[in-house]
């Protein structure tokens, strides 16, 4: 396979990061043990960050005990015969990190040729700014990578394709993103369940 100087650099990050990076279980265990000291991830410590991470802490131990993979879904993701590193770029403060982790990291305890890596994205920059999201730092954002051929597969996120949409109409209506449209966000993601996260990933596998 032929790869771009900017493609090998890329390549180089990702294996730099996956180096440097962190199981699911891990990650969580990171986010509570710098709560236990009140601070989050990041560069940044603030009081703000710290709540968010508090707030997040609770969530994913919530969905982590309350997702349910479709069985379509689940019957679809188990039997996709893939060996690949889902490499997820994220902050223990991110909001639609929370809401999207533990669906994939459902998906991934689907299928033993699939696994999940965490890298903080403050701590891989140089790998963040290969997969920005117009233009932005977005995360979490999800690398699919296979190790062998050394291929980027695919790429995913900041958020689900609803989501996404969702952010994209407000924007349009109102200019910029404010508190009522978390509020809405908040209570979208409660409603969809990881509906529309796994069904994006799944669409990816079979492209």
């Amino acid at each position: 396979m032929k790869h771009t100087t900017e493609n090998i650099e890329a390549l180089e990050l990702i294996e730099q990061g996956l180096a440097d990076s962190y199981s699911y279980q891990e990650y969580k265990d990171l986010i509570k043990s710098l709560l236990s000291k009140n601070k989050s991830t990041g560069h940044n410590q603030t009081e703000a960050l710290t709540n968010y991470s508090m707030l997040n802490d609770r969530r994913m131990k919530r969905l982590d005990k309350t997702i349910k993979i479709e069985d379509d879904i689940r019957k679809a993701f188990s039997s996709k015969k893939i060996e690949a590193t889902f490499l997820v770029i994220s902050e223990g403060w991110c909001g639609d990190a929370a809401q999207t982790l533990p669906v994939i990291n459902k998906l991934v305890e689907l299928n033993e040729g699939i696994d999940l890596k965490i890298v903080l994205r403050d701590d891989h920059d140089d790998l963040m700014n290969n997969f920005l999201t117009n233009g932005g730092k977005a995360i979490p954002k999800l690398i699919m990578y296979d190790a062998n051929t050394k291929e980027i597969l695919n790429t995913w996120g900041p958020r689900p394709s609803v989501a996404t949409q969702m952010v994209h109409d407000y924007k349009t209506k109102h200019g910029a993103l404010d508190a009522k449209f978390k509020e809405d966000l908040q209570v979208w993601y409660n409603s969809d369940k990881g509906k529309n996260t796994a069904s994006d990933i799944l669409q990816l596998l079979n492209k």
